[in-house]
């Protein structure tokens, strides 16, 4: 009994310690978690709460009776998806611009930042840095805008000047075989730049020791570009890979619905389309919530198989 005693004293005792150690850390450190804290309200809020709404794609959801109210179905409305003609149409286009995205789009902003922390002059890099990041502060209406007046096939920049050169034009908007490359193109001229914010300053964080060792060595500005800062940044590329993976089932609604036309409607219908017609038009908000759990779900497990794969590389992973 004396051993039991002093055990539940020494247990009582260590829990107290823990508890008065957190809050002088809380106490110490409060002005850094008041930094840390409208994060997480908008984590808790805008993330977390409205993944209760997730029931209603298990349920015959009408808004007048509710969540708590409304007949549940099961997984009704993922085999009317799963049966559905159009799934596999929705799920090629989707899969297919993703694909395309992460193939060309997601290694660009890595060449783009490896080029850029070559330029020495500040002045001359800072200004490139202006210059490829203010695509990405346009909105999709405006960049669908431009890309009218280059690519229209009457009155479009390009096809003048083709047909001034005696050259036929080209369907650029209404062509099946051009509309992904068209939407991978835009990505490419929007966002390459603002991709490399991130690769930047994970290559400043690189120790000036190994280029000066590399250098000793024999290295040039390509070796040293290959074997000190790729190596540097590749726990950086990795994880964002993984995140990217994560969306890979998303490819940007505003961009496909500003794009899309009759003549190209049979590549240009994606999940998200989908889910407006359904959900937003035609108000069947329980179907379009199996959609888009279904979604979410192919996703978490691409994040959950990568994040697997690294780990078992040797690489840190996301978690």
């Amino acid at each position: 009994m004396d051993v039991q005693a002093t055990k539940s004293i020494s247990q009582s005792l260590s829990k107290s310690k823990s508890k008065a150690s957190l809050w002088a850390e809380l106490k110490r450190d409060k002005y850094l978690y008041l930094l840390v804290l409208p994060g997480v309200l908008y984590f808790l809020v805008f993330k977390y709460y409205p993944m209760w709404g997730i029931i209603i794609a298990f349920q015959d959801y009408s808004p007048y009776m509710g969540i708590f109210k409304s007949a549940w179905v099961g997984v009704e409305h993922f085999i009317r998806f799963f049966t559905n003609p159009s799934f596999y149409l929705l799920f090629r286009n989707t899969m297919m611009i993703s694909l395309l995205s992460l193939v060309f789009f997601f290694p660009l902003p890595i060449v783009l930042s490896l080029c850029m922390n070559e330029v020495s002059n500040k002045y001359f890099k800072r200004v490139i840095q202006s210059v490829v990041y203010l695509p990405h502060f346009l909105s999709w209406v405006i960049i669908a805008g431009i890309t009218f007046l280059l690519l229209s096939q009457t009155n479009g920049i390009i096809n003048l000047m083709l047909e001034y050169m005696g050259l036929p034009k080209i369907a650029f908007l209404t062509s099946e075989s051009l509309f992904w490359g068209l939407l991978t193109g835009q990505n490419i001229w929007k966002d390459t730049g603002w991709g490399t914010i991130i690769f930047l300053a994970a290559i400043t964080g690189i120790d000036s020791q190994l280029y000066e060792a590399a250098k000793i060595d024999g290295a040039n500005r390509i070796r040293q570009m290959w074997h000190v800062t790729l190596p540097g940044i590749r726990n950086v590329i990795i994880i964002l890979l993984i995140l990217r993976l994560g969306h890979i089932m998303d490819v940007g609604f505003e961009q496909v619905f500003l794009m899309a036309n009759g003549a190209v409607a049979n590549v240009a219908d994606v999940f998200e389309t989908y889910v407006y017609r359904n959900g937003i038009q035609q108000g069947q908000f329980s179907y379009t919530t199996a959609v888009g759990l279904f979604k979410s779900v192919i996703g978490l497990t691409l994040v959950v198989c990568a994040n697997w794969l690294a780990k078992r590389f040797g690489e840190e992973g996301v978690y």
